[in-house]
């Protein structure tokens, strides 16, 4: 990989992931916890946002292994349900928050690569578009993968809304080895592995082809990575 495309990379994703945890914190200040701004975690500031196994770790082994498969996240922004002003509805609204940062992400960049690709540097080989093309790439996956619906990932918050009684209270114990069972099925389930490619290239082709930029991303991304 170029290393201005390298770079541009890292900076992108790091910004992604940061603001995919500052936006849990400020849609639950907004509904009434205080607890990731009294923390200090309402910033796009990436230092206070940092795990060293998740952010640095993970995704390094990953790389380094060969795996073909690479995820992290960053430390998970505090919030104190009992707080929420209605809290059932309002921790389904936090979780989404997440993936939704990292969709509206998507589509500025996309409309950033469409304005490129207007004007001829959406390209193999150009740096910039490399970068843009792996941000769309990275912040669908960031959205797609949270929204797996196993605890703790955002999208289990978002089904525990519509779940009650002994189904919610059986939901929540999952939380206690859901990490295990992600990391089992995203390694040696390879129907899993198929489901989350499939669903990132859907996505990633839904943001894309109405602007017209899905075959030009491909070859930028396809270069950027493997080239």
């Amino acid at each position: 990989m170029n290393p201005l495309t390298f770079a541009g990379s890292a900076a992108l994703v790091v910004l992604s992931i940061t603001t995919h945890e500052a936006c849990h914190g400020f849609v639950a200040d907004r509904l009434g916890d205080p607890t990731a701004r009294e923390q200090g975690r309402l910033t796009l500031n990436p230092l206070p946002h940092i795990d060293l196994f998740f952010t640095i770790l993970l995704p390094l082994f990953l790389i380094l292994s060969g795996t073909g498969i690479v995820f992290g996240g960053a430390k998970p922004v505090p919030v104190n349900v009992s707080r929420l002003r209605r809290p059932r509805r309002d921790w389904a609204l936090v979780g989404a928050a997440g993936p939704l940062s990292n969709l509206v992400i998507a589509v500025g960049l996309a409309l950033l690569l469409a304005i490129l690709s207007g004007i001829g540097f959406a390209a193999p080989g150009v740096p910039l578009a490399e970068v843009i093309a792996i941000g769309i790439f990275v912040n669908v996956l960031l959205a797609v993968f949270n929204l797996i619906p196993i605890p703790p990932l955002d999208g289990s918050r978002v089904v525990q809304y519509f779940l009650s009684g002994r189904a919610l209270d059986s939901y929540r114990r999952l939380e206690r080895f859901g990490l295990l069972v992600i990391v089992a099925l995203v390694f040696f389930v390879p129907a899993t592995q198929s489901f989350l490619r499939d669903a990132i290239v859907i996505c990633t082709a839904t943001i894309t082809w109405p602007l017209g930029i899905w075959v030009d991303m491909e070859p930028v991304l396809r270069s950027a990575l493997f080239g």
